[in-house]
Parts: C-alpha cells; structure tokens; sequence
C-alpha cells in the first residue's frame, strides 16, 4: 500500500507590520517533497486558506528547489492546495508542516490543521514540522486533553536564531519559548546547524538545513 503524506503550509505572506514579504519557506516544502518522492510516497498539499501559496526562500541555484520550479504539474498542484478545513486526516500516514516566516501568524489558531494533526497521531501516523513549521503545533491537543508536545523531545527555530534573523519583536511570540510552555523539551543545536529529533512519531527539525532530514526520519517511521 502506498504511504500518502501531505506537506501543510502558510497562507500568510507578510512579515507583521514590516511591509516585508513571506510565506512557506520553499527549501522546506522542496526538500521533503523530493525525499517523500523518492520513497515512492503519494504527496498531496494544503495550506490554511487552499489556493496558491506564497513563497519566501526562494533560490534557483538549488538543484533541489530548481527541479521542484521546473516541473509544471508539481507546482499547478501546489498553488491548487487543498485548505486546511477541507482535509480528511484518515487519508494520511504523515503530515509535514513546512516552515517560513508566515507560519507564526497563521498557523497556531488554525483549529483544522491542529484537528488533523491530533488525529493523524492517534491513528499511528507521524506528525512532523520543520523550522517555523512547528508553529502548528503549540495549540495540538490528543484525545486526552494533553498537549501533543507535552513530555517530547522537539526542535524548531530557535530564540537565537530568530535574534540572529533580528525578527524577536516582529513574530508575534518566539516558537521555542511557546513549546517549552507546552511541556516540550526542547533540543536546540547552534545556530544553522542541522538538528532533528525523533520523539515517539513526532519528528522536528530546527531550521531549513533539517528539512530534508526530518522527511528521511518521517520516511524511516513509515516503513
């Protein structure tokens, strides 16, 4: 039977009141989706809104990013995602929450992808979040009540790197301190530096570096 994963991104597309552009960081949706790919897996996106996704991180001197760009049908159906509310998490081994700036502003209200992620991991699928990614997960509740990062190892963009980036005012709280206060135990690695953590089926990763590693980890948990 073939894995079906779906990559879940940001509609959000502007940095605060900064006037400043983003969206789904591309390297985040790009890398996995070629490591997914290669493991034979069906992919499908979403995002909070459907429809076209707005891009941030761009850089066509990444062969990766560059193959995802020039082929036509991937990108139509990537600017086709389905919106969160419409997703049917019974059709799904493992979602991947794809980084980018825009993701603080809108993902962590977002009660449908929270449903899908909460339920996906009570199936026995994987749930996973790369770099900004993680931003979905601050408000996941299980079946119990508890939060889904309660007690578990987790990674994410870290308050040093978000210095480092100078956008501590701008987001609208910083992620590492949020899921620390959800009862994470956050495993940070220097600055840029690939880290990803595996915690039972919960897989995340820090920064875009750790994208295409924590879909080998969700890859590696699925088969």
């Amino acid at each position: 039977m073939t894995k079906r994963v779906l990559i879940a991104t940001t509609s959000h597309d502007k940095k605060g009141d900064t006037g400043e552009s983003t969206g789904a960081y591309l390297p985040e949706v790009a890398h996995p989706y070629a490591v997914f790919k290669e493991a034979g897996f069906a992919i499908d996106f979403a995002s909070v809104k459907g429809g076209q996704v707005p891009l941030d991180g761009v850089d066509r001197k990444d062969p990766v990013q560059a193959a995802f760009l020039d082929d036509a049908e991937i990108v139509a159906r990537l600017h086709a995602s389905t919106p969160a509310e419409k997703v049917d998490p019974a059709a799904y081994d493992a979602i991947l929450f794809a980084g980018g700036h825009g993701t603080m502003w809108d993902f962590p209200d977002n009660v449908a992808f929270a449903s899908v992620a909460a339920k996906i991991y009570e199936r026995g699928g994987v749930v996973a979040a790369v770099c900004h990614g993680p931003a979905a997960l601050v408000n996941v509740r299980l079946s119990t009540g508890e939060y889904l990062v309660a007690g578990k190892q987790i990674s994410a963009f870290t308050n040093e790197e978000e210095r480092a980036v100078k956008l501590e005012k701008v987001v609208p709280f910083l992620l590492e301190d949020k899921l620390v206060e959800r009862g994470a135990r956050f495993v940070p690695a220097p600055n840029w530096q690939k880290q990803v953590v595996v915690s039972e089926r919960l897989v995340t990763g820090q920064n875009p570096a750790s994208a295409a590693g924590v879909a080998e980890a969700t890859v590696r948990l699925l088969r």
